[in-house]
C-alpha cells in the first residue's frame, strides 16, 4: 500500500512538474489564439481577408506580434515597420523561406512518390528555390531586362490594339491578365503564341487562388480546381520544353529562362528532369503574371477616378513620345523619365497591394517584442499592417502619388510592396518597366471612364475587381 502510493505521489509529482513547465513555455509565446482543432483560424485567415485578419487581432492581442494557426501551421504575425525591419534583417539567420503546404502540393509534382513518402512535408530550407534559376545568371538585373523591353513595348501596344481599338466598353482586368501572361511567356519561355498563351489564363487564375487555401480535394473545391489547373499548365509545359530542347539542338538562341533551366545541371553534372523544370516555371510563370495584372487593372481605376492625376501621367509619358521618331520604342533611357507614372503605380499598389504578405519558417528559436517563437513555427509578414495606418501615411484613404515625393516619402519599412532584405522581391524591376510600358502605352492612346466606380474588390489574398472592371474608352 506504501509502495502505491509512493508511486502514484512520484506521477502527480511528475505531471505537475509537466504542467508547470507547459504552462511556462506558453506563457513565453506572444498572445492569441489557434481557433479551431485542425482547421485553426484557416477560415477567417482566407475569407474573412487577410487585412481584416490581421487588424482585428493587432487590436485585440499586441501591435507588435500574435499568434494563430493558418493553413495548418502555428504561426506569429510580426507586424508594423518594427517588425519588418527585424523580419528582413534576420533572413537566413533566424528565417528561411517557406511555402504553404498547398503551394507545395501544386509547384511539387516531380518529386518522386517515395521520397513524398519518407518526407511528406519536406522543410523549405531543404527545397530548391527556383527563383535561384533568375537571380544567379542575372534574367532581372537591368542590364538583362533592357533587351526584353522593346518587346515588352510591342506586345502593349498589339494587344491594345487588338481588344481596344474600335471598342466603346472595355473589361479591364482580363485585358490586363492577357498583356501579362503573354509578356510572362515571352520572358521566361521565349514563345510568342498569343492563341496558345490565352487558353492558359483561367488555368493560371486557378493556381494563383489555389496557392493559399484549405486543402480539401474535393470536386468544387478551390483546392481541386487548382490541382487540375496545375495538371493542365504542367502537360503543356512539358510540351513547350520538349519543342524548346529541339529547337536549340538546331542551334536555337538561349535568350529566355525556360533555356537556361535546360542546360543547368547540379555538381554531379545531372540536368533537371523536364517535370521539374516544368514546376518551376508554372512557380515564376505565376508570379510574374498575376501581380503584375493586378496592378496594371487598379492603375486603370484610379486613373480613371482622377482625371487630374490621368493628365499630368498623360503629360509625362507624351513629352517622353515626343522625343522619339514614330514607331521607335520604349527603351532604358525613357523608362528613368517616368517619375511620377512611377509614382501612381507605388500609390496604387499601397491602396491594392497585389501580394497580401508571404510566409517565413523559423529556422532558429528567437525573441521578440518579448515573446519566444519556437523553431519550426511560421512566421507570417504583411504589407497591411502600414499601408493603410494613418501614422505612416498621412490620410491613408485618399489616392496621392505626391506622398512619394523627395521629402514626403514614407518612413522606412512602412512601404513594402515587394518584401526586402535577402528576399527582396528578385522579379522587382521586371514589375516597374512592364507596368510603365502599359500606362506609356495606354494614356497615349486612351482615356476613360470607371463604369462603376463602387464596383467591389474580391478574393483573399489576390485582390480583383468582382466585374473585371469595365471602363468606357475614348480614343485620342
Amino acid at each position: 500500500m506504501e509502495l502505491f502510493t509512493l508511486a502514484v505521489s512520484t506521477l502527480l509529482i511528475a505531471l505537475t512538474f509537466f504542467l508547470l513547465r507547459r504552462t511556462s513555455a506558453d506563457s513565453r509565446l506572444p498572445p492569441g489564439s489557434f481557433g479551431w482543432p485542425i482547421l485553426g483560424e484557416s477560415v477567417e485567415f482566407l475569407f474573412g481577408k487577410p487585412e481584416k485578419f490581421v487588424g482585428d487581432r493587432m487590436k485585440k492581442y499586441s501591435p507588435d506580434i500574435f499568434k494563430t494557426k493558418i493553413l495548418g501551421e502555428k504561426t506569429a504575425v510580426i507586424c508594423g515597420p518594427a517588425g519588418h525591419k527585424f523580419l528582413f534583417s534576420n533572413e537566413q539567420k533566424l528565417f528561411t523561406v517557406f511555402r504553404p503546404h498547398p503551394m507545395q502540393h501544386l509547384f511539387r509534382s516531380y518529386k518522386p512518390k517515395s521520397a513524398e513518402l519518407a518526407d511528406p512535408a519536406p522543410p523549405s530550407s531543404k527545397t530548391t528555390d527556383e527563383t535561384k534559376a533568375i537571380r544567379q545568371p542575372g534574367f532581372l538585373k537591368p542590364e538583362a531586362l533592357m533587351r526584353y523591353l522593346v518587346g515588352m513595348d510591342l506586345i502593349t501596344q498589339k494587344q491594345l490594339h487588338i481588344h481596344c481599338a474600335g471598342k466603346e466598353v472595355v473589361e479591364f482586368y482580363p485585358l490586363s491578365k492577357t498583356i501579362t501572361l503573354t509578356i510572362a511567356c515571352q520572358f521566361f519561355l521565349g514563345i510568342n503564341n498569343p492563341e496558345r498563351i490565352a487558353r492558359l489564363v483561367k488555368n493560371f487564375d486557378d493556381v494563383t487562388v489555389g496557392m493559399h487555401c484549405i486543402m480539401l480535394n474535393l470536386p468544387g473545391t478551390i483546392f481541386y480546381r487548382g490541382n487540375k489547373a496545375a495538371a493542365a499548365l504542367r502537360k503543356e509545359l512539358i510540351a513547350v520544353i520538349k519543342e524548346k530542347k529541339e529547337a536549340m539542338a538546331k542551334g536555337g538562341p538561349l535568350h529566355d529562362i525556360l533555356s537556361h533551366m535546360i542546360v543547368a545541371s547540379d555538381p554531379s553534372g545531372k540536368s533537371m528532369p523536364e517535370p521539374e523544370i516544368a514546376d518551376k516555371m508554372m512557380g515564376l510563370l505565376t508570379a510574374g503574371y498575376s501581380t503584375v495584372a493586378t496592378t496594371m487593372t487598379f492603375l486603370m481605376k484610379y486613373l480613371g477616378l482622377n482625371p487630374d492625376i490621368y493628365e499630368r501621367v498623360r503629360a509625362e509619358q507624351l513629352a517622353i513620345a515626343a522625343t522619339k521618331k514614330e514607331g521607335v520604342p520604349l527603351d532604358w533611357e525613357d523608362m528613368g523619365k517616368m517619375k511620377y507614372s512611377w509614382n501612381v503605380i507605388c500609390e496604387t499598389m499601397r491602396m491594392v497591394p497585389p501580394l497580401q504578405g508571404t510566409f517565413r519558417e523559423v529556422i532558429e528559436e528567437f525573441t521578440y517584442a518579448g515573446y519566444t517563437i519556437p523553431k519550426g513555427w511560421k512566421v507570417y509578414w504583411t504589407v497591411s499592417t502600414t499601408s493603410m495606418n494613418p501614422q505612416y501615411f498621412k490620410d491613408p484613404e485618399r489616392f496621392n502619388p505626391s506622398r512619394y515625393d523627395e521629402g514626403e516619402a514614407p518612413p522606412p519599412y512602412t512601404y513594402v510592396p515587394f518584401g526586402g532584405g535577402l528576399r527582396m522581391c528578385p522579379g522587382k524591376e521586371y514589375a516597374r518597366i512592364s507596368i510603365l510600358a502599359f500606362v506609356h502605352n495606354v494614356v497615349k492612346n486612351y482615356r476613360w471612364e470607371v463604369v462603376d466606380p463602387n464596383e467591389q474588390v474580391e478574393g483573399d489574398m489576390m485582390p480583383e475587381p468582382q466585374k473585371g472592371l469595365p471602363v468606357r474608352l475614348y480614343q485620342h
